[in-house]
């Protein structure tokens, strides 16, 4: 455990290391909230922050020394400063789901997710970069700008890389050392994909663990939040204080936060992990295989026995997927309009409809315009039930794969990507390749299931990889136990090479 004056080692820290050390006296929390703040400063390159609060960081750290000298007891996220996806509310600071239509909104209130952390005591280092209302799987959808990725290629290429999307802020920021952990959301992979891409960890819990409360909407029958960090026992930690019934989201679960971290365990002895044959598709990234292969491995070694599955509708769930949340979208983002809050352009002479039109022309950006247009038209009266309709029955039936594929397992082990990260603009011009993305992480999020990504290894060109472990609905310690047997036989130390 580093000293008060080590401050580089500081930042090298994770979230557990951080609670246990302010606990233990080794340094203040105001030491590590000015260490966090002083990397955040310095990486602005990275354009994960759309807005800084080193303020509010040295507030909460400020509150937790003063506690600890009383002799108090101490908050569970004492002295842990965090960054905030911008897209959850965070009153008196702008939230702009990185999108023009919403720069220099200001909420009045307090997103559930985030107001569940900061009294249980972390601190705020800032508000994330993103994808545009969290559209995207490469964070260049920003209004304010791509993230790019800490990684570089090996071989002297020095190309600018993704960091994953839309969480890119959270998954650079962390890889960076800009903060321990961070907040995310995930639609269709929005916390594993960024997470798989620079060589961290992040869950998506079950539908409804977390509150959607106060985070922007895009697709609200598949939006969850979720945590993001470096190790798998920090996702729990953060887990446990993010999730719990809220009676203002009407899809909140009223159950019990279970202790998560305390139930952590690498030995899955009695354990089935099934291997679904749909997600090893002809073509498949050789170094993805045999990252996938060798992952089987590791579970076996933790005790695990390992099964064949079918999930037979996988080859349907990207487009079903890219029906179901356009069409949701385009009905969540119908509510800026320039008449009550955001974005208002209005033309001199402008009548309303005129107002309506250059407001949402100026405020969307092109991802979300395309986004909006195709959920606009599978809602339409003549498709309907051609589209929209046809895709909730697949929905179903994707569900119910998981369902039977589950008599036979307890947790399913695949990829969480098709590659490693790629260069920005590299798939810009071609939606359909960037949706691609999605394809191992979609199924999981149409069912409602839990999912993580943890780091298995690096390709050939020095690019962080991943897995994906899928369980059962409400049962996330399975999962995060497979992802600390995996974590620790993987031994993933691996960080990128400041350039920033």
């Amino acid at each position: 455990m580093p000293n008060s004056t080590d401050k580089n080692a500081l930042t090298d820290l994770t979230v557990a290391e951080i609670r246990d050390g302010f606990r233990g006296g080794a340094f203040s929390a105001r030491e590590v909230a000015e260490a966090f703040n002083a990397n955040v400063a310095a990486a602005k390159a990275l354009n994960a922050f759309i807005v800084e609060t080193p303020e509010k960081a040295l507030a909460a750290a400020d509150a937790a020394d003063r506690a600890k000298a009383a002799g108090e007891a101490l908050k569970p996220l004492a002295g842990v400063p965090i960054g905030m996806k911008d897209l959850f509310c965070t009153e008196g600071v702008q939230t702009t789901a990185a999108s023009h239509m919403l720069e220099g909104f200001t909420p009045t209130y307090e997103s559930t997710v985030s107001k569940k952390l900061w009294d249980a005591g972390a601190g705020m280092l800032g508000k994330l970069n993103l994808d545009q209302f969290a559209m995207g799987s490469s964070n260049e959808t920003s209004y304010f700008g791509n993230v790019i990725s800490p990684w570089k290629r090996k071989g002297g290429d020095n190309a600018a890389l993704a960091p994953g999307g839309s969480s890119g802020g959270s998954s650079a920021a962390i890889a960076a050392r800009l903060c321990p952990a961070a907040t995310g959301t995930d639609t269709g992979g929005s916390i594993r994909q960024p997470a798989a891409f620079t060589g961290i960890s992040g869950i998506k819990p079950t539908y409804g663990r977390c509150s959607r409360w106060g985070i922007v909407a895009f697709a609200s029958s598949l939006d969850q939040a979720g945590p993001m960090a470096r190790t798998v026992r920090d996702n729990a930690i953060l887990l446990e204080t993010m999730s719990g019934f809220d009676p203002k989201d009407s899809t909140s679960l009223d159950l019990a936060v279970p202790q998560w971290e305390a139930g952590l365990s690498s030995d899955l002895r009695g354990r089935k992990v099934g291997i679904p044959k749909e997600y090893r598709p002809d073509g498949l990234n050789a170094e993805i295989a045999a990252l996938w292969d060798r992952g089987i491995e590791w579970l076996k070694d933790a005790g695990a026995e390992v099964v064949e599955v079918s999930l037979p509708h996988t080859q349907y769930a990207l487009p079903t997927y890219y029906i179901i949340a356009p069409a949701e979208a385009s009905s969540n983002l119908a509510r800026y309009d320039g008449v009550r809050y955001g974005q208002r352009d209005l033309p001199d002479g402008a009548g309303l409809q005129d107002m309506y039109a250059a407001t949402r022309a100026a405020g969307f950006g092109p991802e979300v315009k395309r986004r909006i247009m195709i959920g606009t038209y599978v809602l339409s009266a003549g498709f309907y039930d051609a589209y929209y309709t046809q895709a909730q029955k697949v929905r179903a039936l994707i569900a119910r794969d998981f369902e039977l594929a589950f008599e036979k397992c307890d947790l399913l082990l695949t990829p969480t990507a098709p590659s490693a990260s790629f260069a920005l603009g590299e798939k810009q011009a071609d939606p359909l390749a960037m949706y691609l993305n999605d394809v191992f992480t979609v199924p999981a999020s149409l069912a409602g299931l839990p999912a993580m990504a943890v780091p298995g290894g690096l390709d050939t060109q020095g690019l962080p990889l991943g897995l994906q472990i899928i369980g059962r609905a409400l049962d996330e310690q399975t999962v995060l136990n497979a992802g600390l047997a995996i974590e620790e036989r993987a031994g993933f130390v691996a960080r990128p090479s400041k350039w920033w």
